[in-house]
């Protein structure tokens, strides 16, 4: 019987766990050249310092870090950040954040998601009025709603299908 030796069992083992990471530091690669982008270079400001350390906090060596760096100061496209609101189970408020290289491209995917789970993006504000931004850039929600499990349940699987789109860096709710 081919497939049920111990080599096979631990390399398939390795290869989820090798995609996860993969995920993971390609996310924060993105993230941390956007903000060198931002700050022209200067590796030393507050946005590239926060982005390295949310790297270093997630596990990201060194050397993917420093090619990070190195990747931003090539010409090539900018990277844009995006920030998509919608409406989820119970009528909680979802903010999405994207950085991508193509605007259209991250669009369509998080319509899709949305679309999948029978929900839609909302108006621009429509959902940013019930966070906001705290000094580490991060959003935190002012009013909560409270869920019952089902739609708990619900919101969980969305949260968790946006978060594994390559696009999509982070969702935030204010749901209780």
């Amino acid at each position: 019987m081919s497939g049920h030796n111990k080599w096979s069992k631990i390399k398939r083992q390795k290869e989820k766990t090798d995609g996860q990471k993969s995920k993971i530091f390609g996310k924060f690669v993105r993230l941390i050249t956007a903000e060198v982008k931002k700050a022209s270079g200067n590796t030393s400001s507050p946005g590239v310092r926060t982005a390295i350390e949310k790297a270093k906090s997630e596990n990201v060596p060194n050397d993917i870090i420093d090619r990070a760096i190195k990747k931003s100061s090539e010409p090539s496209d900018a990277m844009e950040e995006i920030t998509y609101e919608a409406y989820g189970p119970g009528g909680c408020g979802i903010l999405i954040e994207a950085l991508t290289g193509n605007r259209n491209k991250a669009a369509q995917e998080v319509k899709f998601i949305l679309s999948k789970h029978g929900f839609s993006l909302a108006g621009i504000g429509s959902v940013t009025w019930a966070f906001e931004r705290a000094p580490d850039m991060e959003w935190n929600a002012c009013t909560t709603i409270p869920l019952s499990d089902e739609d708990g349940e619900k919101l969980a699987e969305l949260i968790d299908e946006l978060e594994e789109n390559d696009e999509v860096q982070n969702v935030y709710t204010n749901a209780e």
